[in-house]
Protein backbone atom coordinates (compact mmCIF):
# COMPACT_ATOMS: atom_id res chain seq x y z
CA UNK A 1 0.00 0.00 0.00
CA UNK A 2 1.26 3.48 -0.88
CA UNK A 3 2.26 5.67 2.02
CA UNK A 4 0.57 8.99 2.58
CA UNK A 5 2.26 11.83 0.74
CA UNK A 6 1.70 14.78 -1.57
CA UNK A 7 -0.98 14.35 -4.22
CA UNK A 8 0.02 13.83 -7.89
CA UNK A 9 -0.83 17.49 -8.63
CA UNK A 10 1.29 18.67 -5.71
CA UNK A 11 4.15 16.46 -6.84
CA UNK A 12 3.92 17.89 -10.34
CA UNK A 13 3.80 21.55 -9.25
CA UNK A 14 6.53 21.16 -6.64
CA UNK A 15 8.96 19.74 -9.17
CA UNK A 16 8.79 22.78 -11.42
CA UNK A 17 9.70 25.61 -9.02
CA UNK A 18 9.26 24.92 -5.26
CA UNK A 19 11.54 21.85 -5.48
CA UNK A 20 13.35 22.76 -8.69
CA UNK A 21 16.24 20.28 -9.13
CA UNK A 22 18.71 22.96 -10.23
CA UNK A 23 17.92 26.01 -8.14
CA UNK A 24 16.33 24.45 -5.05
CA UNK A 25 17.72 20.94 -4.61
CA UNK A 26 21.03 21.72 -6.37
CA UNK A 27 21.11 18.24 -7.93
CA UNK A 28 22.50 17.11 -11.28
CA UNK A 29 25.18 19.78 -11.27
CA UNK A 30 27.55 17.79 -13.50
CA UNK A 31 25.41 18.01 -16.67
CA UNK A 32 24.09 21.41 -15.61
CA UNK A 33 27.57 22.88 -15.77
CA UNK A 34 28.98 20.73 -18.57
CA UNK A 35 26.39 20.81 -21.36
CA UNK A 36 24.80 24.26 -21.07
CA UNK A 37 27.11 26.12 -23.44
CA UNK A 38 24.42 25.70 -26.10
CA UNK A 39 20.66 25.18 -26.19
CA UNK A 40 20.84 22.15 -28.48
CA UNK A 41 23.07 20.26 -26.08
CA UNK A 42 21.05 21.38 -23.05
CA UNK A 43 17.71 20.32 -24.53
CA UNK A 44 19.07 16.97 -25.67
CA UNK A 45 20.37 16.28 -22.17
CA UNK A 46 17.09 17.42 -20.64
CA UNK A 47 15.19 15.06 -22.93
CA UNK A 48 17.41 12.11 -22.05
CA UNK A 49 17.06 12.81 -18.32
CA UNK A 50 13.29 13.25 -18.63
CA UNK A 51 12.91 9.93 -20.47
CA UNK A 52 15.03 8.11 -17.89
CA UNK A 53 13.40 9.78 -14.89
CA UNK A 54 9.83 9.13 -16.01
CA UNK A 55 10.48 5.49 -16.94
CA UNK A 56 12.51 4.78 -13.79
CA UNK A 57 9.83 6.33 -11.54
CA UNK A 58 7.07 4.30 -13.16
CA UNK A 59 8.95 1.00 -12.91
CA UNK A 60 10.07 1.70 -9.34
CA UNK A 61 6.52 2.54 -8.31
CA UNK A 62 5.19 -0.66 -9.89
CA UNK A 63 7.65 -2.84 -7.98
CA UNK A 64 7.73 -0.82 -4.77
CA UNK A 65 6.06 -3.64 -2.84
CA UNK A 66 8.94 -5.96 -3.71
CA UNK A 67 11.77 -3.62 -2.75
CA UNK A 68 13.98 -4.67 0.14
CA UNK A 69 15.55 -1.86 2.24
CA UNK A 70 19.13 -3.10 1.81
CA UNK A 71 18.74 -3.63 -1.95
CA UNK A 72 16.67 -0.63 -2.99
CA UNK A 73 19.57 1.58 -4.16
CA UNK A 74 20.92 -1.30 -6.26
CA UNK A 75 17.50 -1.82 -7.81
CA UNK A 76 17.17 1.91 -8.49
CA UNK A 77 20.58 1.99 -10.18
CA UNK A 78 19.93 -1.07 -12.35
CA UNK A 79 16.53 0.30 -13.40
CA UNK A 80 18.01 3.67 -14.27
CA UNK A 81 20.91 2.06 -16.13
CA UNK A 82 18.53 0.12 -18.37
CA UNK A 83 16.75 3.26 -19.56
CA UNK A 84 19.97 5.26 -19.85
CA UNK A 85 21.29 2.57 -22.18
CA UNK A 86 18.18 2.92 -24.34
CA UNK A 87 18.57 6.72 -24.46
CA UNK A 88 22.28 6.45 -25.24
CA UNK A 89 21.78 3.98 -28.08
CA UNK A 90 18.93 6.01 -29.60
CA UNK A 91 21.08 9.15 -29.57
CA UNK A 92 24.01 7.27 -31.11
CA UNK A 93 21.75 5.89 -33.84
CA UNK A 94 19.74 8.98 -34.76
CA UNK A 95 21.75 11.95 -33.42
CA UNK A 96 25.31 10.75 -33.81
CA UNK A 97 26.93 14.19 -33.84
CA UNK A 98 25.06 15.27 -30.72
CA UNK A 99 25.88 11.98 -29.05
CA UNK A 100 29.55 12.72 -29.65
CA UNK A 101 29.24 16.23 -28.23
CA UNK A 102 27.60 15.02 -25.04
CA UNK A 103 30.18 12.25 -24.73
CA UNK A 104 30.21 10.57 -21.31
CA UNK A 105 27.49 12.77 -19.84
CA UNK A 106 24.67 10.59 -21.17
CA UNK A 107 26.01 7.40 -19.50
CA UNK A 108 26.59 9.45 -16.33
CA UNK A 109 22.81 9.92 -16.06
CA UNK A 110 22.95 6.54 -14.31
CA UNK A 111 24.35 8.23 -11.22
CA UNK A 112 22.35 11.46 -11.59
CA UNK A 113 21.19 12.34 -8.09
CA UNK A 114 17.89 13.76 -9.36
CA UNK A 115 16.71 10.39 -10.61
CA UNK A 116 17.92 8.36 -7.63
CA UNK A 117 16.41 10.95 -5.30
CA UNK A 118 12.98 10.80 -6.92
CA UNK A 119 12.98 7.01 -6.91
CA UNK A 120 13.72 7.07 -3.18
CA UNK A 121 11.54 10.02 -2.13
CA UNK A 122 8.46 9.40 -4.28
CA UNK A 123 8.35 6.36 -6.55
CA UNK A 124 9.28 3.83 -3.86
CA UNK A 125 6.54 5.15 -1.58
CA UNK A 126 3.60 6.20 -3.79
CA UNK A 127 1.50 4.92 -6.66
CA UNK A 128 2.18 5.16 -10.37
CA UNK A 129 0.13 8.33 -10.90
CA UNK A 130 1.99 10.26 -8.20
CA UNK A 131 5.34 8.87 -9.35
CA UNK A 132 4.65 9.85 -12.96
CA UNK A 133 3.44 13.34 -12.00
CA UNK A 134 6.53 13.78 -9.84
CA UNK A 135 8.84 12.70 -12.67
CA UNK A 136 7.18 14.99 -15.20
CA UNK A 137 7.31 17.97 -12.82
CA UNK A 138 10.94 17.37 -11.94
CA UNK A 139 11.78 16.94 -15.64
CA UNK A 140 10.18 20.27 -16.47
CA UNK A 141 12.04 21.87 -13.57
CA UNK A 142 15.34 20.41 -14.73
CA UNK A 143 14.66 21.54 -18.29
CA UNK A 144 13.95 25.08 -17.06
CA UNK A 145 17.20 25.03 -15.12
CA UNK A 146 19.29 23.85 -18.06
CA UNK A 147 17.60 26.11 -20.60
CA UNK A 148 17.90 29.25 -18.46
CA UNK A 149 21.63 28.73 -18.07
CA UNK A 150 22.14 27.72 -21.71
CA UNK A 151 20.24 30.75 -23.04
CA UNK A 152 22.42 33.17 -21.08
CA UNK A 153 25.67 31.41 -21.96
CA UNK A 154 24.96 30.95 -25.67
CA UNK A 155 23.66 34.45 -26.27
CA UNK A 156 26.40 36.23 -24.34
CA UNK A 157 29.16 33.88 -25.45
CA UNK A 158 28.23 33.39 -29.09
CA UNK A 159 25.38 35.78 -29.91
CA UNK A 160 23.26 32.83 -31.00
CA UNK A 161 20.39 30.61 -29.90
CA UNK A 162 20.06 26.98 -30.99
CA UNK A 163 23.07 27.67 -33.21
CA UNK A 164 21.39 30.50 -35.11
CA UNK A 165 22.95 33.95 -34.85
CA UNK A 166 20.51 36.43 -33.31
CA UNK A 167 22.97 39.22 -32.46
CA UNK A 168 25.61 40.06 -35.10
CA UNK A 169 29.15 40.30 -33.78
CA UNK A 170 29.27 43.93 -34.87
CA UNK A 171 26.64 44.73 -32.24
CA UNK A 172 27.69 42.32 -29.52
CA UNK A 173 31.31 41.39 -28.73
CA UNK A 174 31.68 37.69 -28.03
CA UNK A 175 32.43 36.77 -24.44
CA UNK A 176 34.19 33.48 -25.07
CA UNK A 177 34.59 32.82 -21.36
CA UNK A 178 30.84 32.21 -21.11
CA UNK A 179 31.23 29.10 -23.26
CA UNK A 180 33.97 27.76 -20.99
CA UNK A 181 33.65 26.17 -17.51
CA UNK A 182 34.08 29.51 -15.66
CA UNK A 183 31.09 30.86 -17.58
CA UNK A 184 28.98 27.96 -16.36
CA UNK A 185 29.80 28.67 -12.72
CA UNK A 186 29.27 32.42 -13.11
CA UNK A 187 25.90 31.98 -14.82
CA UNK A 188 24.69 29.34 -12.37
CA UNK A 189 25.67 31.49 -9.39
CA UNK A 190 23.96 34.62 -10.70
CA UNK A 191 20.76 32.83 -11.73
CA UNK A 192 20.59 30.86 -8.50
CA UNK A 193 21.05 34.07 -6.52
CA UNK A 194 18.28 35.74 -8.51
CA UNK A 195 15.97 32.75 -8.08
CA UNK A 196 16.52 32.66 -4.32
CA UNK A 197 16.00 36.43 -4.06
CA UNK A 198 12.67 36.25 -5.87
CA UNK A 199 11.60 33.26 -3.78
CA UNK A 200 12.47 35.09 -0.56
CA UNK A 201 10.51 38.18 -1.62
CA UNK A 202 7.52 36.05 -2.60
CA UNK A 203 7.57 34.24 0.74
CA UNK A 204 7.84 37.58 2.57
CA UNK A 205 4.82 38.96 0.71
CA UNK A 206 2.74 35.86 1.50
CA UNK A 207 3.71 36.13 5.15
CA UNK A 208 2.78 39.81 5.24
CA UNK A 209 -0.64 39.09 3.69
CA UNK A 210 -1.27 36.28 6.14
Amino acid sequence: MALDGPTPLERFINGILPENPTYRQVLGMCPTLAVTNGMKEAMTMAGAVAFTLICANIVTSLIRGLLKPHLRILVFTLTIAAFVTVADRVLAAFMFEMSGKLGPYIPLIIVNCIIICRCEVCAAKQGVLAATADAVGQSIGFTLGLSSIAIVREIIGNGSLFGFTIIPEAYWPRWGIMLLPPGAFITLGLLMGGFNLLSARSAKKKKAVA
